[in-house]
């Protein structure tokens, strides 16, 4: 199984941060398959990969009890697919969902680190 993870400091309001999270991973062809406020997950759209290389993303929302406008987001990466290759399917899709969240200008990254 090819798993990646992320963990991202962000500036941003509480209120508007689920919305935008939702409206990024569907940019980035994700369907929103659950939502509890504070844990989100996603799955790829099916159709361009087969069944075994789909990705999901697991979203867990950590607001810092010091301000109301720094947020970690905690993010998963993964699917069934044996990373045989550096450069695999999942790597691909964690890359651009990574790129995505670094660029939105509807937020300022503070920290970001990924593995």
């Amino acid at each position: 199984m090819a798993r990646y993870t992320s963990l991202f400091t962000i500036a941003v309001s509480i209120d508007s941060l689920r919305l935008l999270l939702i409206d990024l991973l569907k940019s980035c062809q994700f369907d929103i398959i659950y939502d509890s406020g504070d844990y989100l997950v996603a799955r790829e759209t099916p159709g361009r990969v087969s069944y075994a290389k789909l990705v999901t993303v697991e979203v867990l929302i950590d607001r810092f009890p010091t301000t109301d406008d720094e947020v970690r987001m905690n993010f998963v990466v993964k699917n069934e697919e044996l990373p045989l290759k550096v450069d695999n399917h999942c790597r691909q899709v964690f890359n651009q969902v990574n790129q995505a969240i670094a660029e939105n200008r509807q937020w300022h990254l503070i920290e970001s680190a990924a593995s």
